[in-house]
């Protein structure tokens, strides 16, 4: 979330920044500044008021020594009107700091100088694209149909044995899908990311600290009675590994990676751009995620995006970058560029990675810090799939068949051990 000083001495870049995304709400900055100053004043009354009782605490102290215990008592007949007092601007403090947060969690984050204005993915930006693009013509199969065809995926078991959105992969399928897991991770570790293996179930806390709640919270998997979810992404667990800490500067960066499932509840999802692969409840990804100082973060974005870049060169798939509008980026994201390959029998494009920096916005929630000179400093976070298996798998399956099968990219044969699914 953003931090209220920010809010206070950026007032007019914070404005229009927000504009940009078309957030309507801009009396909440108002309301964040006011709530702060009433929190401020609350606290000089705490300090004031607890620094009295010390006083006469001492006091009494002392007269008690010197003997004086009936003046010491009559002192001591204050103390009640401290303590009810006191409790009191406590009690207060707590009421005005959680109407505080529950602002600031509503003003999304602002987005950088460089994200254009707009209300959608029609505004986006297109930055590069590999190749041009054509369909295979009306003899190709979708790839459910080749999933079905070739005995690679069944759709219709995941949906007996869980419900729609939870697939099977069979045989080779579930030999290609373990294969690009590998073939992520081991790109990744290349690059100097650390691979990290952290839980798929994560806690209130850990949700809300990177931004999924209150804002996600229709998209979580919720475990009943336990108040955990089921996480949307291993960016959630890794990023909260630096919950609460304290860094060296000089332990930056911090480049992980990590491999996980990840759950999606998808709420509304229908129709047919939802079809097969498209848009899955349950799926396979593999995740990156930085921590920086201000000053490197959006080096590192953009080498972020070269190694995503580098990746779908590997996997021979016509793909473009985008850059985001600010009606289209996500909530507490200040920078994104979305991947898409080309799904050449559906004649359409699917995102497969999104690469983001979240300058201080998650690093604010999270209270990750990092110290400097004698100061501390909130760290920038980053993340992007490098990649999410779905939709990578439904292009592999599209774009490469053959009337002798589907073939593999070269890059990805040592880790299937075969070159074709026929």
């Amino acid at each position: 979330m953003l931090q209220v000083s920010f809010i206070k001495d950026h007032k007019e870049e914070v404005l229009e920044g927000l504009k940009k995304r078309n957030f309507k709400a801009l009396d909440l900055l108002d309301e964040a500044i006011s709530l702060d100053e009433e929190r401020k004043k609350n606290q000089l009354d705490l300090d004031s008021l607890n620094a009295e009782r010390n006083k006469i605490s001492k006091r009494i102290g002392q007269l008690m020594r010197e003997g004086k215990t009936e003046e010491a008592e009559r002192e001591k007949t204050k103390t009640p009107e401290f303590v009810e007092k006191i409790k009191f601007l406590e009690a207060s403090k707590t009421d005005i700091e959680n109407r505080l947060l529950k602002v600031l969690c509503q003003i999304p984050n602002v987005p950088h100088k460089d994200v254009k204005a707009g209300n959608s993915e029609k505004d986006n930006e297109i930055i590069f694209q590999s190749c041009d693009v054509i369909g295979l013509g009306r003899e190709a199969l979708p790839h459910w149909e080749l999933a079905k065809k070739y005995k690679i995926i069944d759709f219709e078991l995941g949906a007996k044995i869980t419900g729609a959105g939870f697939p099977v992969y069979l045989g080779k399928g579930a030999k290609l899908q373990r294969a690009l897991v590998q073939y992520f991770l081991d790109k990744n570790i290349q690059a100097g990311y650390l691979e990290v293996n952290p839980p798929h179930v994560v806690n209130e806390t850990s949700s809300y600290a990177t931004g999924q709640l209150p804002d996600k919270e229709g998209q979580m998997y919720r475990i009943a009675y336990e108040d955990l979810y089921l996480i949307p992404t291993s960016e959630v667990s890794v990023t909260n590994m630096y919950r609460g800490v304290l860094l060296e500067g000089k332990a930056l960066p911090i480049k992980n990676t990590a491999f996980s499932q990840c759950y999606r509840r998808e709420a509304g999802s229908y129709g047919a751009h939802v079809r097969g692969l498209n848009r899955l409840h349950q799926f396979e990804k593999v995740e990156i995620v930085r921590i920086e100082k201000a000053e490197d973060s959006y080096l590192a974005l953009e080498e972020m995006v070269a190694h995503v870049k580098n990746i779908l060169e590997d996997l021979e798939l016509p793909y473009r970058i985008l850059r985001l509008c600010a009606g289209d980026t996500g909530f507490v994201s200040a920078m994104t560029y979305d991947f898409e390959v080309w799904s050449a029998a559906q004649e359409k494009w699917l995102e497969v990675s999104s690469v983001s920096n979240f300058e201080t916005y998650q690093a604010n929630r999270l209270k990750c810090r990092y110290r400097e000179d004698g100061k501390t400093w909130l760290v920038h976070t980053l993340n992007g799939s490098a990649m999410a298996l779905p939709r990578v798998m439904a292009a592999l399956l599209e774009n490469n068949q053959t009337e002798a099968g589907i073939h593999i990219p070269q890059k990805i044969v040592p880790y299937t051990r075969f070159s074709i699914i026929d």
